[in-house]
């Protein structure tokens, strides 16, 4: 029998170091366990021979820490503590950047260079190298003791050869003499190395790091943001009824087998059955599905929902952890879990790219002692190549490139949560669309209006919706809303007596206008219509049975002891939905639609919007999205999700690529990828090119932040490197770094 826990980790500062815990891990017998750098969590699943001390025991021995959720049975909520656990990095770049600014002006620009300006550059660089990149040389040592190399140990060896040498320079070579200069001198010529400090490099490349690791940090915080939302949603009291009386309590105390009350407009607090009355539940924030249910005595109804109709009395029958709303929440996180970690580039490059530098700065070294020109010349080589191999273009690469290319983003409406989400637009084969809110508004709209024989469109209409002005159900507002759109004449002095509503059938009065005659109306289910001996003819019951076909909810209105018309009400496409949909397959993506809707309807929405019907899945369970997703991605498929409700938060977080509709729930939006915040569809092929548009920049600007910098490594190793020509390559390949990331603001979105 085996056991499942989720352990936070803290201490991790790449992919790599994710990827380290879990070996150490899986190397336990019997355990299996994935590691998420994104969310810094692992989950294991472990025998009963392995204790979960051990696992803690093992990921410390990694060189990392781990605790164990303080309630094991609950959906593991990242707490909301009151001080911001990234203030500390942020203290630590502000204060590395105001010493390093002075620090890099005085090395570039000669004019500043005064008396003893060497010594104020020493002063100012100090605490930036030692205090500011502390976090990469406590990684890097991390990863020296378990034999890798990361981004962090070129950082630290990098910036540490620049310090130290210049500490060299400064006390036993020439550096430190008054009126020492850097001359603006582009020559290759051999120097000697006493004289030169590198003090502007170690505290800039520090400094840009710092402000990478930032931005990232504050990116992770919000990781667990959407389950936190996930579970507020829920109600925070309850009246229950106990000896025949209501007691209000915390929807903490309540338990499985009471009875609570639920009036209109409250939330529903826990999932249950209901015992007394009926009502429309609105359950939209749930399930995605713009049409309430009516639901009576018998019915069940999930908690979080909104009851929009009648007093309800319901009896609990899952409380807690057990709720469907708590399983949602807790499918978001397994998604985040086990979602794909793509590591970071410059990870990538550095796995290879450190460990041939060192080697050739130790060949360096070894060369010129074999050579016999001395320790001075075989160092200035050797740390002249280490230091030209840290640029600081490297630091400005995927920030620069990503800064333009999400403010640009922002501009057209499409927000980008981080570079890793940018590897995922690449390979991008398939897009699910969820329907309501997605494709279609998600609100219910008049669709359509079909009269009796002999009578008028209009003056049903009117009817219909002088009566159900007095109502608050959604199908109620939609006809009142679509009578006011088409211009059919209210009157204001109109009245409605005897005004009843008949709870999962509909209501009834006499509407009276002053100079006509009055009218004994009824309108709702087919079925009331019938109570009051109304006969639906013929054309009408075809016009029903289509309304169904179509998924669409028909009421029928009569008066005066006859009926008199159909109204049709549903959700309606957005405009721009087939458009949006062509331009992803203009960019080799093949549309699905995923709804809960029933198979005529779906079908419906995708032939008006170019969605073919073999790529169409219905009557899907909230929880059924994610399988869905799933079944696709392992059919070979690289899937992006777009969504809005909280049912399709773990859908979107399952997905390789997920987008949210920045009309939706705060769930879903920080479950996704891509926030798309118009709403409007069409953005999202915009975000997928804008997206691949900043990859590609990124890239480019890597190759070129080493491109540069290793261009010069066989000067370095030759000794013939002199301080402005190393300050040159690392101000040019800034320079190119961030014009070409600039290139980003001239993204334009498609007419």
């Amino acid at each position: 029998m085996t056991s499942t826990v989720d352990l936070d980790i803290t201490g991790m500062t790449c992919a790599s170091c994710a990827n380290r815990i879990e070996r150490k891990l899986n190397k336990l017998e019997g355990v299996t366990a994935t590691v998420n750098y994104a969310t810094e969590k692992a989950r294991v699943e472990f025998p009963e021979t392995v204790s979960p001390e051990q696992l803690l025991e093992t990921v410390e021995q990694a060189g990392y820490a781990a605790t164990l959720p303080p309630a094991p049975d609950a959906p593991a909520v990242p707490a909301e503590g009151t001080t911001d656990p990234t203030r500390a990095l942020r203290d630590r770049l502000l204060i590395s950047t105001v010493l390093s600014v002075p620090v890099v002006a005085m090395a570039m620009v000669p004019a500043l260079q005064f008396t003893f300006w060497q010594w104020l550059s020493l002063v100012l660089s100090a605490p930036v190298v030692v205090w500011g990149g502390w976090p990469f040389h406590r990684a890097a040592w991390v990863n020296l003791r378990h034999g890798a190399t990361t981004m962090d140990t070129l950082i630290s060896v990098g910036t540490l050869a620049a310090f130290g040498w210049s500490l060299y320079a400064l006390f036993l070579g020439t550096a430190g003499t008054p009126g020492m200069t850097h001359p603006f001198e582009l020559t290759i010529e051999r120097s000697d190395g006493a004289g030169n400090i590198y003090l502007e490099a170690a505290a800039g490349v520090t400094t840009f790091l710092l402000a990478g690791r930032y931005a990232e940090a504050r990116a992770k915080r919000r990781s667990g943001a959407a389950l936190r939302a996930l579970l507020e949603m829920g109600a925070k009291d309850v009246a229950v009824l106990r000896d025949g009386r209501e007691q209000r309590i915390p929807v903490e105390q309540l338990a499985v087998g009471d009875e609570f009350v639920v009036r209109p407009g409250e939330k529903v607090a826990t999932d249950g059955v209901v015992t007394s009355g009926s009502s429309a539940v609105d359950a939209s924030m749930l399930t995605g599905e713009s049409v309430p249910v009516e639901v009576g005595v018998g019915d069940a109804v999930v908690g979080a929902t909104v009851n929009s109709g009648g007093r309800l009395v319901l009896r609990a029958t899952r409380v807690g952890s057990d709720t469907q709303l708590a399983q949602m929440a807790r499918l978001v996180e397994d998604a985040q879990n086990g979602k794909a970690e793509v590591q970071r580039l410059a990870d990538r490059i550095s796995g290879i790219f450190v460990p041939i530098v060192i080697a050739l700065a130790v060949g360096t070294l070894g060369f010129w002692l074999g050579t016999g020109s001395g320790c001075t010349a075989a160092l200035t080589a050797a740390i002249s190549v280490l230091i030209i191999a840290c640029p600081c273009a490297l630091g400005l690469a995927t920030p620069t490139a990503l800064m333009v290319g999400t403010g640009r983003g922002a501009q057209l409406g499409i927000l980008i949560k981080g570079p890793e989400v940018l590897e995922s637009t690449r390979r991008v084969d398939t897009v699910v669309l969820d329907k309501t809110g997605t494709v279609t508004t998600g609100q219910m709209s008049l669709h359509e209006v079909v009269a009796a024989p002999g009578e008028d469109a209009d003056e049903v209409l009117r009817i219909a919706a002088l009566l159900e002005d007095g109502s608050d159900h959604p199908v109620a507002r939609a006809i009142v809303a679509g009578a006011r759109d088409r211009g059919v004449d209210l009157a204001d002095l109109a009245s409605v007596e005897g005004f009843t509503s008949i709870d999962g059938l509909g209501v009834q009065g006499v509407v009276t206008v002053p100079g006509e005659d009055s009218h004994a109306a009824v309108i709702g289910r087919p079925q009331l219509l019938t109570n009051w001996s109304i006969v639906v003819g013929p054309e009408l019951e075809d016009a029903l049975a289509g309304a169904r076909s179509t998924g669409a909810t028909a009421v029928a209105i009569g008066w005066d002891g006859e009926a008199r018309g159909i109204l049709t009400v549903s959700d309606s496409v957005k405009p721009s939905s087939a458009q949006a949909i062509s331009r992803l397959r203009e960019l080799g993506l093949t549309p699905w639609l995923l709804t809960g809707d029933n198979v005529d309807a779906a079908r419906t929405i995708a032939g008006e919007v170019g969605i073919d019907a073999d790529n169409v899945i219905a009557d899907v369970m909230p929880q059924d999205k994610v399988d869905v997703v799933r079944r696709l991605q392992d059919e070979g498929r690289v899937v992006a999700m777009v969504g809005d409700g909280v049912n399709d938060a773990a859908a979107l977080a399952t997905a390789d690529l997920g987008m949210a509709m920045g009309t939706g729930t705060d769930v879903a939006i920080e479950a996704s990828d891509l926030t798309l915040v118009r709403g409007d569809l069409r953005v999202a092929p915009d975000a997928i090119r804008l997206a691949r548009r900043t990859l590609t920049t990124i890239k480019g600007n890597l190759f070129w932040a080493f491109g540069y910098n290793v261009a010069a490594i066989p000067l370095a190793a030759a000794g013939l490197l002199n301080p402005m020509l190393a300050g040159a390559a690392m101000a040019l390949s800034s320079v190119f770094v961030v014009t070409n990331s600039l290139r980003l603001r001239g993204f334009r979105a498609e007419g």
